[in-house]
């Protein structure tokens, strides 16, 4: 079967991250670069990397990269690649695009030009003077960096953190691809006891529990490619097999959220459902004062508030102090914090055993790592 160039779009800070998941599905030729994690696969590879990428952004099919420093010289060489390989009759392909650090510096010109391009390849190949574009969607992107112009089609359509549970939130969630990611920085595993006590909508926890029990992240959810004539529908339903066939439903999971908003709650409640995990998660009104481990061992993975707002930074900085305080009672946990408040380990007390810089959406944060002692022994389930 052909191989084709995948790109892994990553959030800064993650690259390695999703690597390690792209080596795990079994593409070892991963190569990192700012951003982005490059490889190559068949096509049901296409399908298994957008079904089972946790902490990826989404999958791009690269058609081409080349040097280009003026609008003659990208409209050509786009011209000159193999687009009908990928691209039938029918389809409809707008054109996104961006540009850093790039004498072609206007995004919409580049953009303007690469469309232009790719119909002239098209009629050329189709003996058609005009495209209807009333078939599958395939969305185009021209990045430019460094004067280096990359073509990419996107097979993922809405980003890979829209698992499909989460109907319910309040406030401003976590994304599931982060949440996943700090799991994974964690190496958290499924006998291992988890808490959040600022668990909001509960992305955390139910990464957690999907993680634990080998639920694939897509698979409650389509994907734009599913679409294409390129990727036989056996490919697709081949790869949901699956990830039928590999989930673990005999694991018994520890996984308990706590969040003061009842609304939160409910919402968690209801979305954990929905990701098929209500069973393996327990989500509980409860304030930080009053959690306690029962657990010899275990993790603490949570995004408390960052105090970003006017008026709220006293309120938050009091809140860290109370984690001090609370955490110190689970002497044999680790516990990992995603803040970005920049002096949050003189208010929890603490410097922390290590720290990653990392992005939640445009925020930057840091991710405060403190590790416990290695677990001995039979675990028991926490309590909050």
């Amino acid at each position: 079967m052909d191989r084709y160039d995948l790109i892994a779009t990553a959030t800064f800070g993650l690259e390695s991250v999703v690597a390690d998941e792209v080596r795990k599905l079994g593409f070892e030729d991963a190569r990192i670069d700012n951003g982005k994690v490059t490889y190559q696969a068949d096509l049901l590879g296409i399908c298994r990397s957008n079904l089972w990428l946790r902490t990826a952004d989404r999958v791009r099919l690269k058609v081409g990269e080349f040097p280009a420093e003026t609008f003659d010289s990208l409209f050509e060489q786009t011209k000159a690649l193999p687009w009908e390989r990928y691209l039938p009759e029918d389809a409809n392909f707008p054109v996104e695009g961006k540009s850093i650090k790039s004498t072609l510096f206007s995004i919409s010109d580049c953009q303007a030009i690469v469309k232009k391009a790719v119909v002239e390849r098209l009629k050329q190949k189709y003996q058609v003077t005009w495209f209807e574009e009333t078939g599958p969607r395939y969305t185009l992107e021209v990045a430019l960096l460094n004067n280096i112009a990359t073509l990419t089609i996107d097979t993922s359509g809405p980003g890979l953190h829209k698992r499909g549970y989460r109907a319910h939130t309040v406030g401003a969630p976590i994304k599931e691809t982060l949440a996943a990611a700090l799991i994974e920085l964690s190496k958290w595993y499924p006998d291992t006891p988890l808490l959040d006590p600022f668990c909001g909508s509960g992305t955390i926890p139910i990464e957690a529990a999907l993680i634990g029990l080998n639920i694939a992240p897509g698979l409650r959810r389509r994907f734009v490619s599913e679409k294409w004539p390129l990727i036989p529908g056996e490919l697709w339903r081949q790869a949901r097999r699956e990830t039928q066939d590999l989930i673990r439903v005999d694991r018994q999971l520890e996984i308990v959220g706590a969040d003061l908003n009842p609304e939160a709650v409910r919402a968690a409640t209801h979305n954990a459902q929905a990701a098929g995990v209500g069973e393996h998660t327990r989500f509980k009104v409860q304030p930080l004062s009053a959690c306690h481990p029962t657990a010899e061992y275990g993790k603490i993975i949570c995004n408390p508030p960052y105090g970003e707002r006017l008026g709220e930074r006293a309120q938050v900085e009091k809140l860290y102090q109370e984690m001090g305080l609370v955490f110190s009672r689970f002497t044999s946990w680790s516990y990992y914090i995603i803040t970005a408040h920049p002096e949050f380990e003189k208010f929890f007390g603490r410097r922390a055993s290590k720290k990653r810089k990392l992005y939640n959406g445009d925020i930057k944060v840091d991710y405060f790592q403190y590790y416990g002692p290695r677990p001995t022994g039979r675990k028991h389930g926490p309590s909050c």
